[in-house]
């Protein structure tokens, strides 16, 4: 680029500011359910805390989103392919059926890091599943030992 080449100014990209209010929608309804759960704790975090963190989450990343998308700074989008969303859709499915027939919940988070990380193009099936199971046992650790939050138990959980 030269000093006599025009700078062309960034145009709104909609499809950010889109997925800004929906981040934010999801943030809301989020809330919105938390406050229906019942609080059982007598001290500390009860189950309403979680949600309202990620709901937090989701309203950051629709601010920054939302900017971004104004000032035209979201980068290009690639062509679609439908082969990662299918993957993490199977994963989220997994998810809920796991969970659903008994699994817990190590065997049914390490079969959504496992899709995910093969969504986004990783082929090491094995040392993804090594890796799921330890960080999956470690978060079950961390929320039933230190914040004494029930998460759904299956044949591994009840090992622990």
């Amino acid at each position: 680029m030269t000093s006599g080449d025009p700078v062309l100014p960034r145009r709104v990209d909609r499809a950010g500011i889109v997925i800004a209010v929906l981040l934010a929608g999801l943030a809301a309804v989020l809330v919105w359910d938390a406050r229906g759960l019942q609080s059982t704790a007598m001290y500390g975090m009860g189950p309403e805390a979680m949600p309202v963190v990620v709901a937090t989450g989701l309203a950051l990343l629709a601010i920054g989103n939302f900017i971004d998308a104004l000032r035209g700074n979201l980068p290009a989008r690639e062509s679609a392919d439908p082969v990662p969303v299918v993957l993490i859709l199977a994963g989220l499915a997994l998810l809920i059926a796991i969970i659903g027939f008994g699994g817990g919940f190590i065997l049914a988070t390490s079969a959504l890091f496992v899709t995910t990380s093969a969504a986004f193009g990783r082929r090491a099936i094995v040392v993804d599943s090594i890796i799921a199971l330890v960080m999956s046992t470690l978060i079950y650790l961390a929320f039933d030992r230190l914040l004494t939050l029930s998460l759904p138990t299956g044949p591994l959980e009840r090992l622990l």
